[in-house]
This record gives C-alpha cells, sequence and structure tokens, in this order.
C-alpha cells in the first residue's frame, strides 16, 4: 500500500532541515515555491494527494539546481495540456530526465511507474518513442550514478519498502529485451 502521507514522511525526513524544504499534499495544480515572508520553508507542493504526483513533482526538484530551487517552479516554461506537435516536442524533451528520476524512485517504493505524456486535448507523440528515451535516460544514470539528493531519496525510499538497495538495471524491465544501444 502507497500511502502519500508515508512519501511526505520520508522526504521531510531526508531534506526538511537540511535543505529547508518540504513536501505537501496541494489542493490544485502541482507547483514548486520557494520560501517567502510568508512561509519560511520551500514547498513541493503534489496534487491532490496522489502518490504518483507526489513522485514525479518530488524528481522535478531533484533534478533543480541550486540556483532554480529559488524559483517558483524553478523558473521553467509549462505549457499546459493542449500542446500542439512542436510544443509537445519541446515538453517531453525537458521531460525525459525528470521521468527518469521518477522511474528510478517509484522502482526504490516498489510503485508502478507510467511515462506521462501530459497532453490529454492535444497532438499526440508516440508514447513508446518518449519512454525509449526515459529508459535510456535511467539506465544512464544507473551507469553514471545519482545525484547526491537523488541517491538520499532512493536509498530512504528503499529502506522504508524494503526494496533492494542499490537499483540496477534489471529492475527496470520495460521491454528491455527489446531495447539495444542502436535502438534507443
Amino acid at each position: 500500500m502507497h500511502r502519500y502521507q508515508d512519501l511526505i514522511t520520508i522526504f521531510n525526513s531526508c531534506f526538511e532541515r537540511t535543505l529547508n524544504t518540504r513536501l505537501v499534499k496541494g489542493d490544485g495544480e502541482p507547483i514548486y515555491l520557494p520560501a517567502d515572508d510568508n512561509t519560511p520553508f520551500h514547498r513541493i507542493e503534489f496534487a491532490h494527494g496522489y502518490y504518483a504526483s507526489g513522485l514525479h513533482e518530488v524528481a522535478h526538484w531533484l533534478v533543480a539546481g541550486e540556483a532554480r530551487r529559488l524559483l517558483e517552479d524553478y523558473g521553467y516554461w509549462y505549457c499546459p495540456d493542449g500542446r500542439d506537435e512542436a510544443q509537445q516536442a519541446e515538453f517531453e524533451k525537458v521531460e525525459v530526465h525528470p521521468q527518469a528520476i521518477e522511474w528510478a524512485l517509484s522502482v526504490a517504493a516498489g510503485f508502478n511507474f507510467n511515462v506521462s505524456a501530459d497532453n490529454l486535448n492535444g497532438a499526440q507523440t508516440c508514447r513508446f518513442a518518449f519512454q525509449r528515451k526515459v529508459y535510456k535516460k535511467v539506465c544512464e544514470l544507473l551507469e553514471s550514478g545519482f545525484n547526491k539528493r537523488t541517491e538520499t531519496l532512493i536509498k530512504a525510499l528503499c529502506d522504508f519498502y524494503d526494496t533492494p538497495y542499490p537499483l540496477t538495471r534489471a529492475q527496470f524491465t520495460w521491454q528491455d529485451e527489446l531495447i539495444n544501444d542502436e535502438a534507443v
């Protein structure tokens, strides 16, 4: 059973004191808000208590560098659902890395991962091509290593959910036998 409250507790135990950042359940669209005059800590707000949304928003935080973490939504461009083909291609390009991190977090938590093109009312692209790119990126990260914050959270999730640590490529099984270096 994956409860969003557990994810909040795990994340906050890792980063609340050291990086002044909390994961919180939001009531609306996800957003990252840096500390300000009204709230003395940074907040990652995820959508409506959905565990998958929490993992996804945390993945964006794990990718963002120190300067980006001082900007609302990390200062990144976002075009909502309804993107045309060019906008969707740009969206997928910037989503490969966070979704690869999200996949690693999902494996660490024993939680099912699905890529998200997040464009139900816009131009449709090949979901499998996008997933291949995410798969290739997660394999690169497994080989080269995750950043310190990501590794800290992966370890904490593995400990909590009693999943194997460190993560290995064998834990990422999406069509692994069909993908080779030339196809990806």
